[in-house]
């Protein structure tokens, strides 16, 4: 399920959705905010194009209000269901931790958006 090949794999390691090779991003940490959407233009091992049109990451909006929903969701859960915390404090947990998981989400969002679109090829990865 997690192996190399899979969607899940692509989406959770952010590696090129073709060859399951290189990351994506010119800096695999994504609380360095500077480089928070950095990408390389292509893969260096297969040479697919990331930006399959200008602004194809604008769609990966609409995937991380989702993301962001889930995470807000869990916060939720952990806070108020389990931890028997109070209203408010659930409310404090849910914006904390879209503050301190937005480069995640946004990261997440993006990987969830190409693999949409792209499918691994097995023939394309490094024997």
């Amino acid at each position: 399920m997690f192996n190399k090949g899979s969607k899940l794999y692509g989406i959770i390691t952010g590696v090129c959705p073709k060859c399951h090779e290189e990351s994506m991003y010119t800096n695999k940490n994504p609380y360095d905010v500077t480089e928070l959407f950095s990408m390389h233009e292509n893969c260096s091992n297969c040479k697919t194009k990331y930006k399959i049109e200008p602004s194809f990451f604008y769609g990966s909006m609409y995937v991380s209000y989702g993301v962001g929903i889930a995470f807000a969701v869990a916060a939720f859960v952990i806070s108020f269901v389990l931890l028997e915390s109070s209203i408010n404090v659930a409310i404090v947990a849910i914006v904390a931790s879209q503050v301190l998981f937005y480069p995640i989400i946004v990261r997440l969002s993006r990987n969830i958006w190409i693999n949409l679109f792209m499918n691994y090829d097995k023939s394309l990865a490094k024997k």
